[in-house]
């Protein structure tokens, strides 16, 4: 998997992945901070309200902005948004009003959704090869899982040290950091695409998903992921210390045992896909999701104590490791959907489609969690997993790609 790092452009957009997105993760622990300083009681109205627009800006901005810089240089979109973010993240310290923090994170999340498509869409082309391109997306998955482990560790020695304010200034210099290694990285040369109407454009990804069999079916993936990752992100907290009584290291812990588990399948996938295509390998994680949430249910009804919590340490390692069995491939099937003149649209699509089924998930699994119960809510996920897995099998239909390609003989389409 390393040896992808020998290439010097991805070395470098990788650094820039890492170190952005350690720098988000400050930003999201002195978010919180910055929310209670304003709020006080209130700080979980103002951080959901934040979320929410952040959802909102992934779903609605995303595509249109990729229609906007289509016929644009990569290089110049990413150093833009990167420099906006951190001014962003600069201006943040001196708010005093709730009303002021939506307004920037909005500017922030439109940012993140024109950066990250777009950083995206460069990969397959530093990395042709299809199976280096698989090593680089479990690298990328690796350094998602470790930010979400790390961040938090992180901003809790910085914080002995400095006032929470501070965080902020470290996250604009991850963002200045990720803009100087783009910067520096060498893109390949991308010929001009012919000029195109806006409305065209702007619909361009999504009409790509639609005709494409396998990004139909990866569509009804994104509905069962965003359906599992709701029951884990949003009531792991509520399941632990409301239900279980239970400290917050558990909370952590808990956290830890889902991110070891997308880990783990992500140093595999790349071996894996050797072997087999994409279909068995993202299809076999779709449908352990459901099983999953439906093991959580059994897990929580099961007496208090050391045998319940093994039991739901080991449902979320193994919700995690389904998860990264559908996101870690998942960019191969943008790759080989879409060309060099269509594919920020196509990865564009696939960003803000995704977003639409958190913007979905979150709140349902919130509110039914305090309405219905945790046991319930997980019961209705797993409801709503089954009917995604089902449309996810019956869109991408029979087996019918080729044998995993070895790299002397793999083609680009």
């Amino acid at each position: 998997m390393i040896e992808v790092l020998r290439n010097p452009s991805y070395a470098k957009l990788f650094s820039a992945q890492v170190i952005a997105l350690v720098g988000t993760g400050l930003l999201t622990v002195a978010l919180g901070l910055l929310a209670f300083d304003i709020a006080g009681g209130n700080a979980g109205v103002v951080l959901g309200t934040a979320l929410t627009i952040k959802m909102i800006a992934y779903v609605a901005v995303s595509p249109v902005m990729s229609a906007l810089t289509a016929r644009l240089r990569r290089k110049p979109v990413l150093v833009s948004a990167d420099l906006l973010r951190m001014v962003v993240a600069l201006a943040l310290p001196m708010v005093d009003q709730a009303w002021q923090i939506y307004v920037l994170i909005f500017i922030l999340q439109s940012a993140s959704a024109t950066f990250t498509p777009a950083f995206q869409a460069v990969i397959p082309e530093v990395l042709p090869d299809e199976r280096r391109y698989t090593r680089a997306l479990s690298l990328s998955r690796l350094a998602y899982d470790l930010e979400s482990l790390l961040s938090p560790v992180i901003a809790a020695a910085l914080l002995t040290v400095m006032v929470y304010n501070n965080l902020f200034l470290g996250t604009a210099l991850g963002f200045l950091t990720s803009t100087v290694l783009v910067l520096v990285t060498r893109f390949p040369a991308v010929p001009p695409t012919e000029p195109v109407p806006f409305l065209d454009r702007l619909t361009l990804g999504a009409r790509i998903f639609w005709r494409t069999p396998q990004l139909r079916s990866l569509l009804a993936m994104n509905l069962v992921v965003a359906a599992a990752s709701a029951m884990v992100i949003v009531n792991t907290v509520v399941l632990v210390q409301g239900y279980l009584q239970r400290s917050e290291s558990d909370v952590a812990l808990l956290l830890a045992a889902y991110g070891a588990g997308s880990m783990i399948i992500a140093l595999v996938v790349p071996w894996l896909l050797d072997q087999v295509a994409e279909r068995p390998v993202m299809l076999t994680g779709v449908g352990l999701l459901p099983v999953g949430l439906v093991s959580v249910a059994a897990a929580i009804a099961l007496p208090t104590g050391p045998g319940q919590w093994a039991g739901l340490l080991l449902v979320w390692l193994a919700l995690g490791a389904a998860t990264s069995l559908v996101l870690t491939p998942s960019a191969r099937l943008l790759r080989r959907a879409s060309t060099e003149d269509n594919r920020l649209a196509v990865f564009a699509a696939q960003f803000s489609l995704s977003h639409a089924c958190f913007l979905l998930t979150y709140p349902a699994a919130g509110a039914l969690g305090a309405w219905m119960g945790l046991s319930v809510t997980a019961l209705i996920l797993a409801g709503l997993g089954l009917l995604g897995t089902v449309w996810a099998v019956v869109a991408w239909g029979p087996s019918h790609e080729s044998a995993p390609t070895h790299p002397s003989t793999t083609t680009r389409r």
